[in-house]
């Protein structure tokens, strides 16, 4: 008798891209669980029990095993540096990591980023050899070179809309950011069978839309 897996979800766009990739893959998972109030959702179904989380707390889950797998996008990765295994790139919530700024940015003596990625965010600049100030903010970043607070931010950009509605625009691409599905290393071991079909399952999915 299979394990069942227990799957740390976000909530959010990710979750709605990942739970139509389940779907795809053959699994019967329901259309509006992320609608409820519930924060565990057993699908006996499918063989899984979802947590649905923050999308930050997902690799916290999976480390400390209290969820089997999660899908979780590569910033809260290169950001959290959690040590659990990365084992397939799902390809959904495509955007990027960038430097952004006004316009008229010229550098100067402050050098002074915000962002809600500060690891990220150091390691990129010690890379380039500048020295900067990194200020950890947690939303609303683009408000801080308006108001005078950074001269530049370090954020993900999807559409670039937010941007353009408010005047900034991108300096550079520091990496391109897609959801991707986690072990926990123990999990990895003793339900290997399970966690190893789902991979499959979802390579399959993935590959076929990749052929479109």
């Amino acid at each position: 008798m299979a394990e069942v897996l227990k799957v740390a979800m976000p909530k959010g766009r990710i979750y709605k891209k990942a739970s139509a990739l389940f779907r795809a893959a053959g699994l019967p998972i329901p259309l509006d669980v992320d609608e409820t109030r519930k924060l565990v959702i057993p699908l006996p179904e499918a063989g899984m029990e979802f947590i649905l989380a923050k999308p930050v707390d997902v690799p916290t889950y999976v480390e400390y095993g209290v969820a089997d797998i999660g899908i979780v996008g590569k910033d809260v990765l290169m950001e959290e540096k959690k040590d659990v295994y990365e084992l397939l790139d799902l390809g959904i919530a495509r955007c990027r990591m960038s430097v952004i700024a006004l316009p008229d940015w010229t550098p100067g003596i402050r050098q002074r980023v915000a962002t809600k990625y500060p690891n990220v965010a150091s390691q990129y600049f010690r890379e380039q050899g500048q020295q900067v100030e990194v200020v950890k903010l947690n939303g609303s970043i683009e408000l801080a070179p308006l108001i005078g607070l950074a001269d530049r931010i370090v954020d993900m950009v999807e559409t670039g809309q937010t941007l353009r509605e408010n005047g900034l625009v991108e300096l550079n691409s520091i990496f391109e950011i897609t959801s991707r599905l986690i072990a926990n290393r123990v999990s990895y071991r003793m339900k290997n069978a399970e966690i190893q079909q789902l991979c499959d399952r979802l390579q399959q999915v993935i590959n076929a839309g990749a052929q479109l």
